[in-house]
């Protein structure tokens, strides 16, 4: 993926991929503009940052997260 218009390398597992790029959607955002906003906002590893707001969006404890499914 490229942040911040620097390429980088992420390890997620296969059902964070898709979750986070259901959010992108809803969001109507690209993916690489949604991962820069979680790394903005980030204090530690970004594969935990990733995680950490995918829950989030599913527990809707995110602005804009939408409905819970």
């Amino acid at each position: 993926v490229r942040i911040a218009g620097h390429a980088t390398s992420v390890s997620l597992e296969p059902a964070f991929w898709q979750a986070l790029s259901e959010i992108a959607s809803r969001r109507d955002l690209s993916l690489n503009a949604l991962l820069s906003q979680i790394d903005a906002e980030r204090t530690g590893n970004l594969s935990s940052a990733i995680r950490l707001f995918v829950l989030a969006s599913c527990r809707g404890e995110l602005a804009g997260a939408g409905p819970r499914s």
